[in-house]
């Protein structure tokens, strides 16, 4: 099985995608999708040799050029991975239930348009929440309300935003990869 990994950043949740997947004998990561040109996510990405589209605003919302390009990659499965940008809906009409996200909270709570990152995590330490965690959900039309797919937890309470970032990536970073695995294997 194919799979497209959407980022727009560092990529470090989609290097270790990378490095899960790259001996598996079912999936391949045959796609990385990006938005920012100078994101570090595409070099990483070139050290596995995994192909780069590079994606702006127009082509992102032009069907007819990225849904060939997902198929010329015989793409089956779409994953974001600190893809900050909402899914138009002819993408998850062509993936139905065939695209998921990580967040970096326990949604519901923290989700939505804006809440990303240290948002987030600020969001969580201003509300003096005692833990914090990752979802892993399926992608719909609404930022962050796809079916929950999976959730774990951390204790963030007296942490600095800074510190529960970390805590919070740790998670992202141990579990992400694994989850993909059992929706795609199972």
């Amino acid at each position: 099985m194919n799979i497209a990994v959407f980022a727009s950043g560092s990529g470090s949740n989609a290097q270790k995608i990378f490095e899960h997947f790259e001996q598996h004998p079912t999936v391949k990561v045959a796609l990385l999708v990006c938005n920012k040109p100078e994101a570090y996510v595409i070099e990483r990405a070139k050290k596995f040799g995994i192909p780069v589209l590079i994606i702006d605003k127009s082509s992102f919302s032009d069907e007819h050029f990225l849904l060939p390009a997902l198929k010329q990659h015989n793409i089956e499965f779409i994953v974001l991975a600190g893809f900050l940008w909402l899914i138009p809906a002819y993408l998850i009409k062509a993936y139905p239930d065939k695209m998921v996200n990580i967040h970096p909270a326990l949604l519901p709570k923290y989700g939505g348009k804006g809440m990303h990152g240290m948002h987030v995590h600020k969001a969580v330490h201003e509300n003096k929440e005692a833990e914090s965690g990752i979802t892993v959900h399926y992608v719909n039309e609404v930022y962050d309300s796809g079916k929950i797919v999976f959730q774990a937890t951390c204790k963030v309470e007296g942490l600095h935003p800074d510190d529960i970032a970390k805590e919070v990536l740790k998670l992202e970073h141990r579990h992400f990869p694994q989850v993909i695995e059992k929706i795609l294997c199972s």
